[in-house]
C-alpha cells in the first residue's frame, strides 16, 4: 500500500488502498464525514465483511454547509464510546476528498492518528463532463456499500 504524506495528516489513500488498510489493521476505523443527506441518498460504506462498522459524523451540516466547530471533540467522544484508541489509524472519507482532508487534519491536530484521507472519496471524481468517472472512489470503484 502506498500513500502520499502531507503536512497536517498522515496522507492520502485511494479508496482501494483505504479498504486494504481497514482490512489489514483490526484497530483501524473508517469515518464518513459526508452529510446525512449524502448518506441517505448516495449510500454508505459497508464494512460487514471486515466485522467493522463505520462511524458517521458530518464535517459540515446540510443545508448551510457550515463546518462543525466542535467536530474534533464530538468525534473523539464517538471514537471513545465505540472503543477507538489513540494510535489507531483513522481513515476519513467524504464525497470527493476535500472535507475528509480537513477532518483528517483536525483529528491529527487533536492528537489522534495516523489520520488518512480517502482522496477519491465515496462517490469518485468527476470527469470533464462533471459526471462520475466510475473508475475510482469507494462506490464507483466497486467497494462494498449499502443504500440506507
Amino acid at each position: 500500500m502506498s500513500y502520499q504524506n502531507f503536512a497536517g495528516y498522515a496522507g492520502d489513500l485511494l479508496a482501494i488502498d483505504a479498504y486494504a488498510l481497514l482490512e489489514g489493521d483490526t484497530s483501524s476505523v473508517l469515518i464518513d464525514v459526508r452529510t446525512q443527506a449524502e448518506w441517505s441518498y448516495v449510500g454508505t460504506p459497508d464494512l460487514q465483511t471486515l466485522a467493522k462498522t463505520p462511524l458517521f459524523l458530518e464535517w459540515q451540516s446540510y443545508p448551510s454547509m457550515a463546518v462543525d466547530a466542535d467536530f474534533a471533540a464530538r468525534l473523539e467522544a464517538l471514537l471513545q464510546s465505540s472503543g477507538g484508541e489513540p494510535g489507531a489509524p483513522l481513515v476519513v472519507i467524504g464525497p470527493l476528498g476535500a472535507r475528509s482532508r480537513q477532518a483528517a487534519i483536525a483529528m491529527t491536530g487533536a492528537g489522534w492518528g495516523p489520520c488518512f484521507n480517502v482522496s477519491d472519496g465515496f462517490e469518485g471524481p468527476l470527469d470533464g463532463s462533471r459526471r462520475r468517472s466510475g473508475v475510482s472512489g469507494w462506490k464507483a470503484g466497486g467497494l462494498p456499500w449499502t443504500q440506507t
